[in-house]
């Protein structure tokens, strides 16, 4: 079959690996360890995501349905001498999403399959000269809230919850700093007022720092207007990273 000729002018995006471990981190939680063939050459900043190929973009089929073809994964942790990444996955969609295809790939992913991945992207990392570090987000945001924590180092001031629907769905989270933990119990996950709450609850300096929202869409903006209009806050100095929405596919 004739190589699409788009395919090379996107070769040195994309990455050829194999999942060599997988298996539940909590109960709605699944890590995905990948390995790849050749050496990793590209920049990488902890709280960055890559984008696993689905489909092929590129195919008839990729032109005609683009939102088919890649899903958005943070990666929790980066070994550029193993040539390994691992990738943590919520098992849960939003409401209305069904069972698309990114969930799939999440639940059923297994040693010795082939994956082919964007390399990393997005802008959601630490600012190193912040005064503080305020964290807050949903189960979703740990995968990148842990590498961001991990990259601080133990001398920096961080503050943070961490919400789940229950401890049971705590997910893990290595290294110097805590977060708090909230736990929804049953109460939405979207606009999530157990977040808000525990958010505004906090005893933080009196400047403003640096704060990393993510998770549920709605939530982070919630807490985006409490930090600016209750704490004033700078919107230049809270950064945000919607993980999913209600009825929304292909965020996270």
């Amino acid at each position: 079959m004739p190589r699409n000729p788009l395919a090379s002018a996107f070769a040195k995006y994309v990455m050829e690996a194999k999942v060599t471990d997988a298996g539940l981190v909590t109960p709605s939680m699944r890590r995905i360890r990948l390995v790849t063939g050749a050496p990793i050459g590209f920049p990488y900043r902890a709280g960055q995501h890559i984008r696993v190929q689905i489909n092929d973009p590129l195919s008839v089929r990729g032109v005609l349905r683009p939102a088919d073809t890649l899903r958005t994964y943070t990666i929790w942790d980066f070994d550029r001498d193993a040539r390994a990444l691992e990738l943590r996955a919520h098992l849960y969609g939003p409401p209305g999403d069904g069972d698309g295809i990114g969930l799939r790939w999440a639940r059923e992913a297994a040693p010795g399959d082939a994956v082919t991945f964007w390399w990393p992207q997005g802008d959601f990392f630490v600012r190193d000269e912040a005064p503080f570090h305020l964290f807050a987000g949903d189960e979703t945001a740990s995968v990148a809230f842990g590498p961001m924590l991990r990259g601080l180092g133990p001398g920096a001031e961080v503050h943070g919850v961490l919400e789940s629907e229950s401890a049971e769905h705590d997910p893990p989270m290595q290294g110097p700093h805590e977060l708090r933990r909230a736990h929804r119990r049953g109460a939405p996950a979207a606009s999530s007022k157990t977040l808000l709450d525990a958010v505004a609850a906090l005893d933080l300096p009196g400047n403003a720092g640096a704060a990393y929202l993510a998770g549920e869409a709605r939530t982070c903006r919630l807490i985006r207007d409490h930090l600016v209009r209750e704490r004033n806050w700078p919107r230049t100095s809270i950064k945000i990273k919607p993980f999913w929405a209600p009825g929304k596919r292909g965020l996270h």
